[in-house]
């Protein structure tokens, strides 16, 4: 499932092309994916000024004139940019949106269908209020995220402080790959009650979560299935796991087998000596 990095590598590699170009026509061959795309879509968009691309957690922002087009990848959606001359690129039955532009199409590819697109106008005031995005906590790379932010936040909470990362209530992006990660590096057992661990240890955690999340998106994200970005390139983030994805496998640091459990339907990784 892509992820903030995945979803930050696709917004840089498709802001250059479509900031400041205007839509052309937009095809919709499947008019519902994880909730129906507005059957106006396509009809308001045609002839928009894209102003710029911004993102809030997961969710990618075309700004223009009139409103807000709102892009969630789902778990494997992929949004892509291809040359439409001197034809256009055959479509595929995963192929669900094309938002063509005049010389190249912006096209959503989503095998699964648990993607959205939707519309926010102008005129219902913020984006950032708009009722999937209203409830999300803050973003990794703000000022506003810290150790402090962890530690206020899970005062009293008994779920595990990685299932306190991946609820997206206190910060935003950090889903099952770089939850592991981060938890790692900040030498943080992802067991460990969120409302039992210290300031100094949030301090580490918070500057964990930093330092993943930019090393995986200078990398080009994760590609472990279906993730590419804009242009079909890979991301090789992967490489680099200390922990996610390795089970039995040594620790980079200290060389203890890398253990694999089971916490909210979803699999942790983590090692017993490093991260106690």
């Amino acid at each position: 499932m892509p992820e903030l990095p995945e979803v930050e590598v696709t917004r840089r590699g498709i802001e250059p092309y479509v900031a400041g170009r205007r839509v052309e026509a937009v095809q919709v061959r499947t008019p519902v994916l994880r909730w129906p795309i507005p059957a106006h879509l396509a009809n308001t968009l045609a002839t928009l000024k894209v102003d710029k691309v911004e993102r809030r957690g997961k969710y990618l922002l075309f700004e223009t004139a009139e409103g807000w087009l709102i892009v969630h990848l789902g778990m494997t959606g992929t949004l892509r940019v291809l040359r439409h001359t001197p034809r256009p690129p055959e479509a595929t039955r995963h192929d669900h949106v094309d938002i063509v532009f005049d010389d190249f199409i912006l096209r959503y590819r989503d095998p699964r269908r648990f993607g959205a697109m939707l519309w926010h106008p102008r005129a219902d005031g913020d984006v950032l209020d708009y009722p999937l995005l209203a409830s999300l906590g803050v973003e990794p790379f703000s000022p506003e995220f810290s150790g402090a932010t962890l530690f206020r936040a899970t005062r009293g909470r008994k779920v595990s402080v990685k299932q306190a990362l991946l609820a997206g209530d206190i910060v935003v992006g950090v889903g099952n790959i770089y939850a592991s990660e981060s938890l790692f590096r900040a030498g943080i057992r992802p067991t460990a009650a969120a409302g039992r661990v210290s300031p100094v240890r949030y301090d580490l955690l918070a500057d964990a979560v930093r330092v993943t999340l930019a090393a995986a998106i200078d990398k080009g994200g994760s590609t472990l299935r279906d993730f590419v970005g804009s242009i079909g390139e890979s991301g090789y983030f992967q490489l680099d796991y200390f922990v996610y994805d390795r089970a039995g496998l040594p620790c980079h640091v200290c060389g203890t087998a890398i253990k694999q459990i089971v916490q909210g339907q979803r699999s942790t990784y983590f090692c017993p000596r490093c991260q106690r």
